[in-house]
């Protein structure tokens, strides 16, 4: 096993480490949706600017994406973008008002995924990239930036609904009556996906996470079946085009019962939401796929001490090896700044057990 080095390490050398399952002197600390509404700075820009527009302006972007560094002084910074991106690039008219993003012309049959167009990223989403660049001038060498796309499925849901609030009876629905169509819709999205995903790393990125938001609503079954094949599709075609191995998150919501294909995707961390036990999680994985999370956003609306003591027992679950400290999912936009402050501080500063071995996390 490598040996702990006493020598202080950059944010970005310390991430790396922990997505690598290296030893590490303190868990690296970021929070999902760290550029958001809970933020007065955020909120600043947003009054001037819809969102899209703060999406597509490269030094708006940048610039809310720097934020939560400044204020939180969180280890890793996340481009401000959308999942949507994606979608709107293959050709599906995107709005986001205030009551929630809309794809229109939702797809409903083969001639409308068939009219699917494929695009170029350093063309048609020039605008991400160019955020990760300032971005990564502005916070320098030594502090990792995230970039991210939706995963297959999730991206076919949105797809297909055009629009979800908690249903996508739609997606589902073709799951089950038109199979072989789904799985073509999710190797176009699969494509689509690899290509922009490696511009973000071309241009700075030096982590890459999927967002399943809806892997939670598969079966075991179903998820190895269709979204797994899709998934890994994507993540290995990073591994196989950047030039050195960028490492990769997956997150999945309400994925407790998938845990073990998750395993599967060869993604280098495995992001779980608050309803899976870290600990048992690090057992059934083992030592050679790191964890996110897991707090729940919605403990950061209560009392700071207990805020502070959720971030410690987190890292307490896997000794902090192999462990990146989150959220269980997006943080909540009436979280209090000081609530997210104390939850970012009491990660770095809580001492990792020793001895920080994998097998003895028990």
């Amino acid at each position: 096993m490598p040996q702990m080095t006493h020598a202080k390490v950059n944010r970005k050398e310390l991430f790396l480490r922990a997505c690598r399952c290296e030893p590490v002197q303190r868990v690296p600390v970021w929070i999902m949706r760290q550029a958001g509404r809970y933020l007065p700075q955020y909120q600043a820009i947003r009054s001037q600017h819809s969102f899209l527009e703060i999406c597509k302006t490269p030094e708006l972007a940048a610039e809310v994406s720097l934020q939560p560094f400044h204020v939180l002084d969180v280890d890793a910074i996340i481009v401000f973008s959308d999942i949507l991106i994606v979608a709107e690039a293959m050709g599906m008219p995107l709005d986001v008002p205030d009551s929630g993003p809309v794809l229109f012309n939702p797809l409903r049959s083969s001639d409308a995924i068939r009219r699917l167009r494929e695009f170029d990223p350093g063309t048609d989403t020039k605008f991400v990239g160019d955020a990760i660049r300032t971005i990564c001038r502005e916070a320098g060498s030594g502090v990792p930036v995230i970039g991210f796309a939706a995963a297959p499925w999730t991206l076919a849901c949105y797809m297909i609904e055009g629009r979800t609030r908690g249903d996508i009876s739609h997606a589902k629905e073709m799951l089950r009556t038109e199979p072989a169509l789904v799985r073509e819709l999710l190797e176009r999205i699969a494509h689509a996906t690899s290509a922009y995903l490696q511009m973000q790393i071309a241009a700075g990125a030096a982590v890459i996470q999927l967002f399943d938001t809806w892997a939670g609503e598969l079966s075991t079954k179903e998820y190895e079946e269709f979204e797994l094949p899709a998934t890994q599709m994507v993540l290995d075609s990073l591994k196989t085009t950047s030039e050195a191995a960028t490492p990769t998150i997956l997150f999945a919501k309400g994925s407790a019962h998938l845990l073990g294909s998750l395993a599967k995707s060869r993604a280098d961390v495995i992001s779980v939401d608050w309803r899976t036990d870290l600990a048992d999680a690090r057992s059934r994985l083992g030592p050679g796929v790191a964890l996110q999370g897991n707090v729940d956003p919605a403990i950061l609306l209560g009392a700071e001490n207990e805020v502070r003591q959720a971030a410690r027992a987190a890292i307490q679950k896997t000794k902090g090896l192999g462990h990146i400290l989150n959220l269980g999912h997006g943080i909540l936009p009436t979280t209090p700044v000081m609530n997210a402050k104390g939850f970012v501080e009491a990660g770095q500063t809580e001492p990792i057990p020793a001895p920080a071995q994998f097998g003895e996390a028990d």
